[in-house]
Order: structure tokens, then sequence, then C-alpha cells
């Protein structure tokens, strides 16, 4: 991708769409591991696509960033960026953007070991930024299908997870 536009081949409008769909895809898909553990239980071809969670979060923020870039770049100027800041599907975009900020910056052993609890606290924004980032989707391409043909295996497999797997016993029960 990167190599396309820096030999001129594409500009960076062209860009934009690849970047962002590759990024909701990265997300869902490391999103779609916990469901499917609990659904399906242990596998290790599962096992292994969990173990590798985190490095998918980081290359959806990656493409999520050169998304941004792409769209700086074909924008040109603050005045433009600005004059359609409020339009429904450009603010959800830079509000999961500020989402995955600190996903990303926390997504490593260390912020682990240093946030502990909080850390698979931080991490559940993820949740809201997938909702973000339908809706910029889905606004800013007008078109709800090729959305929801991304988003609702993910929406079922949530859906699925909170309402098969067993709830946790109170205590003296």
């Amino acid at each position: 991708m990167l190599r396309r536009y820096a030999s001129g081949d594409v500009i960076a409008m062209d860009m934009l769409h690849p970047t962002g769909e590759w990024a909701a895809r990265l997300m869902i898909f490391a999103m779609v591991l916990s469901p499917l553990v609990s659904l399906l239980g242990p596998k290790p071809w599962l096992n292994w696509l969990v173990q590798r969670r985190r490095a998918l979060g980081v290359a959806a923020f990656a493409y999520s960033v050169l998304h941004l870039l792409f769209y700086l770049i074909d924008m040109g100027n603050l005045d433009d960026i600005l004059a359609e800041f409020w339009a429904l599907g450009i603010w959800t975009g830079w509000a999961a953007m500020l989402l995955f900020v600190p996903l990303a910056v926390t997504s490593n052993d260390a912020s682990m070991r240093k946030l502990k609890v909080g850390w698979k606290q931080l991490q559940r924004l993820v949740y809201p930024a997938a909702v973000l980032v339908l809706v910029h989707w889905i606004f800013i391409h007008n078109n709800l299908v090729p959305a929801l043909v991304h988003f609702v295996p993910l929406a079922l497999l949530v859906a699925a997870r909170f309402f098969l797997s067993p709830k946790p016993q109170p205590k003296g029960a």
C-alpha cells in the first residue's frame, strides 16, 4: 500500500478506503477471538490466535493511523478538516481514534503489569470504539450493507457469548 502511494501510482484519497477497511477488519478479528473461545472452548488454532490478539489490535491501530494520515493529506489544510469535523461520519472516526490511542499505547506486558485489573478495564474501550467505527463506516460510505457484512458476525458472537456463557453464581448460592 505504502509503496504504491510512494511511487505516485495512487493518491491519498485512494488509500482512505483500504486503510480504513483493514483497520476495521483487524479490530473485528481481534475482537471475535474471546467470544469464539467462550463458545467453542479451547482449541489449539484458537489459542494460537488468542496469543496474537494484542498484535492484531496493534496492527488495527497502525492501519487506523495510516487511514488518518491519508485523510489529513487528502484534506490538505486545517480549515477543510475543521469545516467537516462535526459531520457524523467524521467526528465518529476521530472519537474512535482517540479511544484507540490508549489501547495501543498500553498493549504491552509492562502496561499489563503496571495497570493490573485496570488494564483489562481499559481494553474494554474497544467496544465503544467499535460502535464508533461502525457509525463512521456507515455514514462515510452512505451504505449500510458493507459495514454490516463486517460487523454483524462480531455482534452475533458477542451477543451469543453474553447470553450463552454461564453466569457467575452469587456467593453462598
